[in-house]
């Protein structure tokens, strides 16, 4: 697949630039596929000044008082591969601070729509690893365990000793391999769309996936990852279903060449190296939660990722599925904030039942 780009940088505010990208695809049968993806804002400087604003309350939230905070951003480098991690501090934490690990196609500026709710409660940290976003290529033959020492790497060079550690889907696998080899390091665990083996459906659209993106074929490759991490329309009533159906396929059509190689190195990562190993998990307050309806980490595999871990709470989200955290996304942003502020998280209206599968949670108070 010959690939040709063009990068077209338009001046905005100090701290905001536009840019735009046109790609060319020539595929393998010598078809010219055109492609511009829209102009995006992107952080030109090494730090910016985030005003956190007044948002409306979800059900069953509480108001939290919100400050402008400094996000920082830190470039680093982990056995020879650079990286970059952004860090909205928080002057007046309540509890540690907090890392976001994303899904494989997030980066470290997806969680912003986040900041609001969940900065006044402490200091954000998020990061592209090494393979992701806009660091370093990583090539397949570097496993999870890579990764999760990559985690540990960054916060010894920014001198955060302990986090909560939030893991969102591919965040998850990480999240879970970084908590296992460094657990002195996390003081809270919550992972949403999560499991502990990779899905069935996940592993028969890889090939075809993979296949269609080498050939240059981007409608049909975002077709099916829509298909793959979307619920089916009549599995339940899903919030947002067609804007999120919409906002993914845009976002699968709008990757660059940089990000396209990258996505079927993860495939490659995952598929090879696995996304689990049965290591001891720490023994902190943890909750696991995904959306009722979804359809690629189904609740049972929630469920069973929960039984993993000793201290696990489990629980799913109203009127979601895979997608819970975009889906609703006020809702997510309390869940979390409330189980890292000691809150309780029983009895919220957008969630069901908690449940308690975890191997000690038998033992806890719901009521944290």
């Amino acid at each position: 697949m010959n690939i040709r780009t063009e990068l077209v940088l338009y001046a905005g505010s100090p701290t905001i630039g536009w840019l735009r990208l046109n790609s060319e695809f020539t595929g393998k049968d010598g078809t010219v596929h055109h492609r511009f993806v829209p102009p995006f804002p992107e952080p030109l400087m090494r730090t910016a000044v985030i005003a956190s604003q007044a948002p409306p309350r979800a059900e069953g939230t509480r108001p939290v008082p919100s400050a402008p905070e400094q996000a920082e951003e830190r470039e680093l480098v982990f056995e020879g591969f650079r990286y970059t991690c952004r860090i909205v501090h928080q002057s007046a934490p309540q509890t540690e601070p907090l890392l976001l690990l994303g899904g494989s196609s997030q980066n470290r500026y997806s969680w912003q729509s986040h900041e609001k709710w969940l900065a006044p409660l402490c200091t954000l940290i998020t990061v592209d690893l090494p393979g992701y976003g806009s660091s370093d290529f990583l090539p397949a033959s570097y496993d999870i365990s890579f990764l999760g020492d990559a985690v540990q790497h960054m916060l010894t060079e920014i001198d955060v000793p302990q986090v909560n550690l939030f893991g969102g889907c591919f965040g998850e696998v990480v999240g879970l391999r970084f908590a296992q080899r460094h657990p002195e390091s996390v003081r809270r665990i919550v992972f949403a769309a999560a499991a502990i083996r990779l899905p069935e459906l996940y592993s028969e659209a890889v090939p075809r996936v993979t296949d269609a993106l080498e050939q240059g074929a981007l409608e049909e490759a975002a077709a099916e990852l829509v298909q793959l991490f979307m619920s089916n329309p009549g599995a339940g009533k899903v919030r947002k279903h067609t804007a999120v159906a919409r906002l993914l396929h845009r976002q699968f059509m709008n990757q660059t060449p940089d990000e396209l190689e990258k996505a079927i190195e993860h495939n490659t990562r995952l598929v090879t190296h696995g996304c689990y190993e049965p290591l001891p998990v720490p023994d902190v307050p943890s909750l696991v939660f995904t959306g009722e309806y979804d359809t690629l980490c189904a609740p049972e595999m929630g469920r069973e990722l929960a039984r993993t871990m000793p201290s696990a709470l489990f629980t799913t989200v109203k009127e979601a599925d895979h997608l819970v955290t975009v889906e609703r996304s006020q809702e997510s942003a309390d869940l979390i904030g409330r189980f890292f502020t000691d809150r309780p998280v029983d009895d919220l209206p957008y969630c069901n039942a908690v449940e308690l599968p975890g191997t000690k949670a038998a033992h806890l108070s719901v009521c944290r």
